[in-house]
């Protein structure tokens, strides 16, 4: 499990790294950049969340309390839709097959990495079941 979840970091870093290095990140469009503005203000209200010492870029878990508060009291996996809306965002301002596949592995990458951690929230929280029955994965009210 802990190796999917680096492997699945490593691809995430690697597709934004693609799309900076490709000039594909960034766009004048006012709707990219419309997207690109709400990805960075939920990842930061994401982080700004945690507790210090609690927040962690690997799947599984740090110490602390289960996380409800900001934008988690809404969605679970706000730093995932960060991801996800910044990537696609740029996708989108720079349509091509190459980015579109980018997009499509990112995004089943993400699916995978929030199932696996997932199970690792399930195993700490007693809690989380009736958490994740409140609140949506991805988007608020739908996913």
């Amino acid at each position: 499990m802990k190796l999917i979840s680096k492997f699945a970091l490593l691809i995430i870093n690697l597709a934004f790294l693609y799309l900076l290095i490709s000039g594909n990140l960034f766009s004048s469009s006012p709707f990219v950049i419309a997207g690109q503005l709400l990805a960075v203000a939920l990842g930061i209200w994401g982080r700004r969340s945690f507790q210090a010492g609690q927040f962690s870029i690997h799947a599984e878990p740090a110490e602390g309390t289960l996380l409800s508060t900001g934008p988690y009291q809404f969605i679970r996996h706000p730093m995932y839709a960060f991801a996800l809306l910044l990537i696609w965002s740029s996708i989108l301002g720079h349509l091509s097959i190459i980015n579109v596949v980018i997009g499509l592995i990112v995004t089943g990458v993400i699916a995978v990495r929030i199932v696996t951690e997932e199970q690792f929230l399930q195993a700490r929280y007693p809690d989380y079941a009736e958490y994740s029955r409140k609140t949506k994965r991805i988007i608020p009210f739908i996913i």
